[in-house]
């Protein structure tokens, strides 16, 4: 098997030793996910997030006044079932108390029926006012309270309908947010224009959750910082909210139709405008304070879509903030890829023959508006979304075709990649959604106060289309390639790590632009890889394992820190440092030995933490594939790596 080697390949490959149960670990975790398989090829796993979500339909059954009471018996279980330790509801497992989240989930349950005497009530009671109070929740939390006449409505920052009937070229405009803003905000905007009321049939209040009543609170309004845009928007609302009542009728009216019929148009059906819980919810209740009959085709459409999200298992039930088949399709054929196991194939050819038939090849969404001339060409993380393909998702499925068969799926492999390269933003990296939208100043607004009102480039989306470009062969001369390198340069933290913005955290970031670098040919030697390497090593646990707390996503805050190891984030660590060619690190095969131990007897690996985020320090998730598809991808590349010849991945993700 050695013919051809060079002495010192012979003694590296002599002194590789396969670890403890290996084999068996691969075997069994590629089967589980084997059994996992949609019928037409597809995978599919749970999203989970906070009780916000959960909270939020009971709400809604309750402003429709249209209760399920088993459907909310269910609902109202595994919100108990996710109170914290200190009486509140966290943002992710373990996490502390957030009030925004506490006051929904004790609003669901109160409306639900519990009684407020009952132990986990008075605890929740008491952590929330302990924190302030509803006085001290963000602003989509304020317009729930509006909606069922809990808070005035000064308490929510102005935003006129009339928004929708400004020029591209004004301040604020709707393509100059994001995609999630953009299909949340437009039905919201009606809301707050027309101002209904929750039909609330059990008449349910939640006074005793404010410190002070809420008529007498003077100063709802504030910016999200103290920074002297942030005032000058404070004056702005102040000054819109004295105008709104003098604004014509009939440009009220024609914006009013212009945002029913930008939802209208984005339907998406079954699967909802924009595919996010959010938006769908906003649409429902838009259509309903707009007097659509229940039978209405589009209000029909949006309820159905709502449905879709729900987890129906056994005595407990929850909402899904949206489905994530195409992103999970795509990570488990990397992985079994990775196993390099022939009677795997026909599975995985299955899966990318259903991923080919998902890439939006006719549809022109609102990424257009940055990048008028493009061709589309790419990919919806959900089972349909045509308004809002996602470079993240383009890049990780073109790699994944191009790796099985790429003579096969050339033709979606050139659309794809002419779409990423058409995508790219002027600083050399991809946001998720859209190209340069970078409107900082918009973060300054009342209504931002959640921070997710953007959607700039980040480095772990760019590191995903900076591989796929460099795994199909785009040379290191080539303008998107090398302006990509320059930025992932710049994106570095002084610590040597990258910061993750849609996986927990800093080690997701961190393995994300290794394996770019890698495809890209950066030598390991290199300062960029070297510094990473290091801080990779530096954050192993005892235990051989790798965890990062959501709290990370907070200043300050360490990088690549938290009390436990989490299998997916191991995984993450395991993969950058192969990628930075150290396979042959004890440290790696330590982190190996950590995913073999922790593996339980069906193949899989339990993982109660959240390790990805929706928007940071606001909303963060669970995806139920992560830790059945990471460690095996990582077990897997070790395994291939120390009994192949070459230590190099060859690989961009």
């Amino acid at each position: 098997m050695n013919d051809g080697l060079t002495a010192s390949q012979s003694a590296v490959a002599s002194c590789r030793v396969r670890a403890p149960g290996l084999e068996d670990a691969v075997f069994r975790a590629s089967e589980s996910l084997l059994a996992l398989q949609r019928a037409d090829g597809h995978w599919v796993f749970e999203l989970e997030a906070d009780a916000t979500i959960p909270s939020e339909y009971i709400l809604l059954q309750h402003y429709l006044g249209r209760v399920e009471p088993e459907l909310q018996a269910r609902i109202a279980r595994y919100i108990r079932a996710a109170q914290g330790a200190d009486g509140g509801w966290p943002l992710f497992y373990g996490g502390d108390l957030d009030v925004s989240c506490s006051v929904k989930a004790y609003f669901a349950l109160k409306a639900a029926g519990d009684p407020v005497d009952a132990s986990h009530m008075a605890r929740a009671r008491a952590a929330i006012l302990a924190r302030g109070g509803v006085r001290r929740c963000n602003v989509f939390t304020r317009i729930t309270l509006a909606l069922f006449g809990e808070l005035p409505w000064r308490a929510v920052p102005v935003m006129p309908v009339e928004i929708m009937l400004l020029p591209s070229w004004s301040p604020f405009h709707i393509a100059k947010v994001s995609y999630w803003s953009r299909t949340v905000l437009v039905p919201l905007l009606v809301l707050m224009a027309v101002r209904p009321r929750a039909r609330n049939p059990q008449a349910v209040t939640i006074r005793e959750l404010f410190v002070e009543p809420p008529e007498l609170v003077r100063d709802w309004i504030s910016g999200p910082s103290g920074s002297p845009l942030s005032l000058a928007f404070g004056m702005l609302d102040r000054l819109l909210r004295r105008t709104e009542p003098y604004f014509p009728v009939d440009a009220r009216q024609r914006a009013i139709e212009k945002a029913v019929a930008f939802v209208s148009e984005r339907l998406n059906g079954e699967d909802g405008p924009g595919g996010i819980f959010p938006a769908i919810v906003n649409a429902v209740m838009m259509f309903d304070c707009l007097g659509y009959a229940a039978d209405h085709p589009d209000y029909q459409t949006a309820l159905a879509a709502i449905r879709k999200l729900l987890v129906l298992d056994g005595e407990r039930s929850y909402c899904q903030p949206c489905l994530s088949p195409v992103w999970d399709t795509a990570l488990t054929c990397h992985a079994l890829m990775e196993v390099g196991d022939a009677r795997l194939e026909p599975a995985i050819r299955r899966a990318l023959d259903w991923l080919e038939t998902k890439q939006v090849l006719e549809h022109t969404g609102d990424w257009a508006a940055t990048r008028p001339g493009i061709r589309p060409g790419g990919w919806a993380f959900q089972y349909e979304n045509p308004y809002y393909p996602d470079l993240d998702d383009t890049a990780v499925v073109a790699l994944a075709l191009d790796r099985f068969d790429s003579a096969r799926y050339r033709r979606a492999i050139n659309r794809a990649a002419e779409w990423v390269v058409g995508m790219q933003s002027r600083n050399g990296g991809w946001a998720s959604f859209d190209a340069d939208n970078t409107h900082y100043y918009l973060n300054h607004i009342p209504f931002a106060d959640h921070g997710a009102l953007l959607d700039p480039p980040t480095a772990d989306v760019s590191a995903r289309c900076l591989g796929f470009l460099a795994q199909i062969g785009y040379a290191a001369d080539h303008p998107a390639r090398s302006s990509a390198i320059e930025y992932l340069r710049r994106e570095q933290e002084p610590d040597g790590s990258w910061f993750g913005r849609w996986g927990t955290n800093y080690i997701y970031g961190t393995w994300s632009v290794l394996a770019a670098l890698n495809a890209a040919g950066t030598e390991p030697s290199s300062s960029a890889v070297r510094r990473a390497v290091d801080w990779l090593l530096s954050r192993q646990h005892k235990d051989g394992g790798w965890g990062e707390s959501c709290n990370s996503y907070f200043p300050n805050a360490p990088h690549g820190d938290a009390p436990y190891s989490t299998a997916s984030q191991t995984a993450w660590a395991l993969l950058g440092l192969m990628a930075a060619g150290q396979v042959e690190h004890p440290a790696v095969a330590r982190g190996i030995a950590y995913l073999i131990n922790s593996q339980d007897r069906d193949g899989h690996w339990g993982e109660l933490w959240f390790t990805a985020v929706g928007f940071p320090r606001v909303f963060y998730l669970r995806y139920h594939g992560y830790h059945a598809i990471f460690p095996l991808w990582a077990l897997a590349r070790y395994r291939r790596l120390t009994t192949k010849n070459s230590l190099q991945v060859e690989l961009g993700i």
